[in-house]
């Protein structure tokens, strides 16, 4: 496998960091590329059309034009790429893009080639939950016949819309070696829709399940959420433990964001929280009562709560309260501590990865 990125004219010219970061990522992965910078308009034109004959690539874009409109412009037509935006970009809705990584700096090259990469070796199948772009998953089946307990994946990134459900690509693809179809969703994000859109999407994303013509198992669904994804995922159970819906059999919080009000209070991410909920817990009381898991108990559901204890103290902090209090109320919680930090929960070469995919699979496939 190899795989190219194409830089525009300027972009990462005589950059030896984004050339290590590219290559780091391809050797992670144990794929050759190439990054090509061009320095003029006549070189970009004869490097997309190089690029775009041998499929899929990358496109490292050094100002807002749609990708369309730069594909045309050089005479490629029905190519498809994977655009990085270093800088803070609007999302680029091109035919042409399949995803858009975009405002994540210079390790957005790493996470363009990984996106590529499961693309390529470990496509999922898309599915629409909903009518906006964003209101999608990407469905994984294992080998063999069904039906297949489910395990279903929210990424975080403080609900922030450059951070998407790319993030969990990894964990999707282990889980379904493990035996386990994944579905892996998108939401809509408050910074761009508003928080009733989010949860609403969380929601109607795990009972879509239901729709599709897919050897499920729904009695044997798991969620696993990330970072904020873990706040969303718990907040869920809360609520199908005591409304319908498909009730997951196991919530698994990886680093979630598990007390909202002293998560805001210590103004973690630039007062992340506020903006996710539009406005302070003073201004929207009843909303921080609805959506902080550690608000809601007991959650009426099995629980998991995973931690590298390298992550940032206060997340640590917040995730250790809530677990003696689920525990406190009754609730069936299970702790899971390892050496690491916040990406290491969703890193299934790290040591605490391992231990969460056992214990998903003791209580849900098992």
């Amino acid at each position: 496998m190899k795989l190219t990125a194409v830089a525009a004219p300027g972009v990462l010219t005589g950059s030896v960091t984004g050339q290590a970061v590219f290559d780091a990522a391809l050797g992670a992965r144990g794929i050759d590329g190439d990054l090509v910078l061009t320095s003029s308009p006549a070189e970009f034109t004869a490097a997309l059309r190089a690029a775009a004959a041998d499929g899929e690539f990358l496109l490292v874009a050094g100002d807002g034009t749609p990708a369309d409109h730069l594909l045309v412009g050089a005479g490629v037509h029905g190519a498809r790429v994977v655009r990085v935006d270093l800088d803070a970009r609007e999302p680029d809705t091109s035919r042409c893009v399949r995803r858009h990584v975009r405002w994540r700096g210079m390790q957005g090259l790493a996470f363009g080639v990984d996106d590529w990469f499961f693309h390529a070796t470990n496509p999922g199948a898309r599915h629409a939950y909903g009518d906006d772009r964003d209101q999608h998953a990407e469905l994984r089946l294992p080998a063999g016949e069904g039906p297949f307990p489910v395990a279903v994946l929210v990424h975080g990134g403080y609900w922030r819309s450059r951070w998407d459900a790319d993030l969990m690509h990894p964990l999707a693809v282990d889980l379904t070696a493990r035996g386990f179809a994944t579905w892996n969703v998108e939401y809509r994000r408050p910074d761009r829709h508003g928080w009733d859109a989010t949860t609403a999407d969380v929601a109607a994303a795990l009972d879509a399940l239901r729709d599709l013509d897919a050897p499920l198992d729904l009695d044997r669904v798991v969620t696993l959420g990330h970072s904020a994804g873990g706040q969303l995922v718990t907040r869920l159970a809360a609520d199908r433990a005591t409304g319908g819906g498909i009730r997951p059999a196991l919530t698994v919080s990886l680093a979630g964001c598990l007390d909202l009000t002293s998560i805001h209070a210590r103004g973690l991410s630039e007062h992340a929280v506020a903006a996710a909920l539009g406005g302070t817990p003073e201004q929207r009381p009843e909303v921080y009562a609805a959506s902080s898991p550690i608000g809601r108990l007991p959650l009426g559901l099995p629980v998991a709560v995973v931690c590298g204890v390298g992550d940032d103290p206060d997340l640590l902090d917040a995730s250790r309260r809530f677990a003696t209090a689920a525990h406190t109320a009754g609730d069936d919680v299970t702790v899971v501590e390892a050496p690491g930090h916040h990406f290491s929960v969703i890193d299934p070469d790290s040591d605490v990865w391992s231990r969460v995919a056992r214990l998903v699979v003791s209580r849900v496939h098992g």
